[in-house]
């Protein structure tokens, strides 16, 4: 059994997107482990304010399986993949951890590098496991966000059930 963090996000009908989102990931993996969501500015381009927030589950499955769920999972809520990596989306899963594996290939990289990159990111997972270290730098996810410069970027809200 590996513990898994994905974070997702969506800026085109988020409400909507995220609690569809998160029925198919229970359906597909049991029970989850759900941060705040939060809303924050686009980063990269001009547009909508994305909600973010970061999903925690255990599985069996291999960590191939594992991305191609979630990429099933976006399909099914309209994602385009040949758009700009900047844009905006109905839905973004993304891998951040699989366990404690560190891996670099041509289309996967875990840990993400986006942990430590965006508040977005790093906030909800430091809500959901502050105790983690984190397998590459060695610090735990609340000592990465307690560091973090730019803390104020992002805002809670509520989706509903």
């Amino acid at each position: 059994m590996v513990h898994v963090y994905i974070s997702i996000g969506s800026n085109q009908e988020p409400r909507r997107n995220i609690q569809s989102c998160l029925q198919r990931l229970h359906e597909s993996f049991g029970e989850l482990q759900v941060s705040t969501v939060y809303e924050n500015e686009a980063v990269g381009f001009e547009g909508e304010n994305f909600y973010n927030l970061v999903v925690g589950f255990d599985t069996v499955l291999p960590v191939e399986e594992v991305t191609r769920i979630l990429h099933r999972i976006e399909d099914e809520h309209g994602r385009i993949r040949s758009g700009k990596k900047f844009s905006s989306r109905t839905l973004d899963l993304d891998l951040l951890l699989y366990g404690d594996l560190v891996l670099k290939t041509d289309t996967l990289q875990l840990p993400r590098d986006e942990i430590n990159r965006y508040a977005f990111v790093l906030r909800p997972l430091a809500e959901l496991a502050p105790g983690l270290q984190h397998p590459s730098l060695g610090k735990t996810m609340a000592d990465l966000w307690s560091d973090f410069p730019n803390r104020d970027v992002m805002w809670p809200v509520d989706i509903g059930a």
